[in-house]
């Protein structure tokens, strides 16, 4: 009897270490990560928050996700011109969209005030995926790469409705090359799909333009599926969107299309539920805990900063 109990515990034992390993080699295996790579210096797109005096821009660049990701941080490249003290990038908001038509009033890409809607963000951003610094969603530092930086062309303010759309962008500029790390202290929660990343960077006395990657995706960068093209709007032109290349820039000697210089970092959930469905939220937290070996462990990999944290972000994830 002695005997046999032993064996029980030491066959506890062993298939509770293998549970154990292979939470852990789940873990391992769920990160997640995306880039487009160095910057090449050829386009500088302006992206920055609503200030006195200078209007809302937004740039946005495309990325695949080929299962549910919780996304806990990014980088971006950008040039602050003039040339400013780091200290003067006073935030960061970052939103992400669906493709057009989703989210989107109109579903008719050829209306509107641009040429075409067709694999455009959205109108209106993901709500529960914007994660802004003054709000305490997510932590921003900035590092100097080239104090004197040159980039070919700069689109920022020659942002207009069709027919004039083709203005070429504004020539060359010189700045301050920057890359900005983010942790979004509340991690984003996105299912499987194409999204749009659209970071916006407030800067006091100067602007920052997103800089430009190339197209297609070269290494350091990692290929992203169907890669689409970069976009960029004004208050003047929302909701419609323009492609800074083809209805812009239209050069095909600088580039035909433009990627923005981006990374984007995460894990990867393999059981999650369907949102909606009643079952979502339970299925997701028992999935979590299968693949990371406790829901503990989970939020520890995951980047929340509770158990709780967690619990709240898949029940807004699941609609519930």
């Amino acid at each position: 009897m002695q005997k046999h109990n032993c064996q029980k515990v030491i066959g506890s034992l062993v298939v509770l270490a293998g549970l154990c390993f292979s939470g852990a080699a789940s873990a391992q295996d769920s990160r997640f990560f995306v880039s487009t790579g160095n910057t090449d210096h050829k386009l500088g797109a302006l992206s920055r928050r609503p200030s006195a005096g200078k209007v809302e821009t937004e740039t946005a660049d495309d990325f695949l996700l080929n299962q549910t990701t919780v996304i806990t941080g990014a980088t971006i490249s950008g040039l602050i011109t003039p040339a400013t003290p780091l200290a003067n990038i006073a935030n960061v908001e970052v939103e992400f969209y669906h493709g057009f038509p989703l989210d989107s009033a109109n579903p008719n890409p050829l209306a509107g005030k641009v040429p075409t809607r067709a694999n455009s963000p959205a109108d209106v951003e993901i709500a529960t995926a914007t994660r802004d610094g003054n709000l305490g969603s997510l932590r921003f530092a900035p590092r100097l790469v080239n104090d004197n930086a040159l980039v070919q062309v700069k689109v920022a303010d020659k942002i207009l409705p069709k027919p004039d759309n083709t203005t070429h962008g504004e020539g060359p500029v010189t700045g301050e090359e920057v890359q900005i790390n983010i942790t979004f202290t509340t991690p984003v929660i996105l299912p499987a799909g194409r999204y749009f990343f659209r970071p916006e960077v407030l800067v006091t006395g100067g602007d920052f333009l997103f800089l430009s990657a190339p197209k297609p995706i070269v290494a350091p960068g990692t290929a992203i599926a169907g890669d689409l093209q970069a976009w960029i709007r004004n208050t003047g032109l929302n909701p419609d969107w323009l492609r800074i290349g083809t209805d812009i820039v239209s050069n095909p000697n600088l580039a035909p299309t433009f990627n923005m210089t981006f990374s984007l970092a995460g894990n990867t959930v393999i059981e999650v539920g369907t949102p909606g469905q009643a079952n979502c939220h339970g299925k997701t937290i028992s999935g979590l805990a299968a693949q990371f070996g406790s829901i503990d462990a989970a939020a520890g990999v995951l980047g929340f900063s509770s158990v709780q944290a967690l619990e709240d972000s898949f029940t807004t994830f699941c609609g519930e």
